[in-house]
């Protein structure tokens, strides 16, 4: 499986926790081309996940499935303690990329890294991820980690275009996932984003979508539950923006947060 595979279109599951839609909406995902998944412990709902990849007619391994480790299971042990149960909820011997969800409540980079380490040396991680760290918490990581870093999942939207990060990725050779893409609906009734789907008779979800697809070291993880939601942000693929496109969309960043608790890392 080519490393490439998170790279794209992904589906999220935050609040995705009714069992039955939850599985539906994986195996949907899954048989409709998408090939990367995303839960996490905090969202209650990888059992139902790891159902929807059993039941679809996709391979596991060519599945590429994603969990976040919790901010209160972030010491060295219970790292390795719920790791282990995240694996059995999603029916699998390894998953392709744990991240540290957040750095802050029980995040020790010593002793949470470490655990990390130990979880990709036993193949029970393909891949070790991060969320929302800003340079300084990726800098202090990566002098801990003998893996490499291979994502930093942040929300990222037409608002929040997150350009020091995706430099930081370029640079250092790791994927930014988009999380959040449509800024909690709030990028739906923008002027510009409207006019750019009509004229290529697009909804703002595909336009939105399709300018993160064109950014480079990015992948993209929008939440959908229904099949309909599930294939319409896939048509983002059929949306080809052009320069003009591009450089309107880039002028409407104004560093707009969606998602910005008390602790949050960028308040350090």
């Amino acid at each position: 499986m080519s490393e490439l595979d998170l790279h794209g279109l992904g589906l999220g599951t935050w609040q995705n926790t009714d069992p039955e839609q939850c599985a539906e909406s994986v195996r949907t995902a899954l048989e409709l081309g998408y090939r990367s998944i995303d839960t996490a412990q905090a969202y209650e709902n990888e059992e139902f996940v790891g159902r929807g990849v059993a039941e679809a007619d996709v391979p596991r391994e060519e599945a590429f499935l994603a969990t976040k480790v919790s901010t209160s299971n972030l010491a060295h042990d219970d790292v390795l303690e719920t790791a282990e149960e995240s694996l059995d909820k999603l029916g699998t011997d390894y998953v392709d990329l744990l991240y540290v969800h957040w750095p802050t409540k029980t995040y020790d980079p010593e002793g949470t890294l470490s655990a990390f380490q130990r979880l990709y040396d036993e193949g029970k991680i393909r891949h070790v991820g991060v969320s929302n760290f800003e340079p300084e918490h990726l800098d202090e990581a990566r002098e801990i980690l003998d893996a490499p870093i291979f994502a930093n999942q942040v929300e990222m939207h037409p608002y929040l275009q997150q350009e020091e990060l995706r430099e930081y990725a370029a640079e250092h050779g790791h994927t930014v996932v988009a999380y959040s893409p449509l800024a909690r609906t709030e990028v739906l009734d923008d002027p510009v984003l409207q006019d750019v789907a009509e004229k290529h008779d697009a909804s703002v979800p595909q336009v939105t979508l399709s300018w993160l697809l064109s950014l480079e070291h990015v992948a993209v993880i929008p939440k959908a539950t229904s099949a309909d939601h599930i294939e319409d942000n896939w048509r983002a693929y059929d949306v080809d923006l052009d320069d003009e496109d591009l450089e309107r969309i880039a002028e409407l960043d104004r560093g707009q947060r969606e998602i910005d608790p008390d602790n949050a890392p960028w308040d350090d």
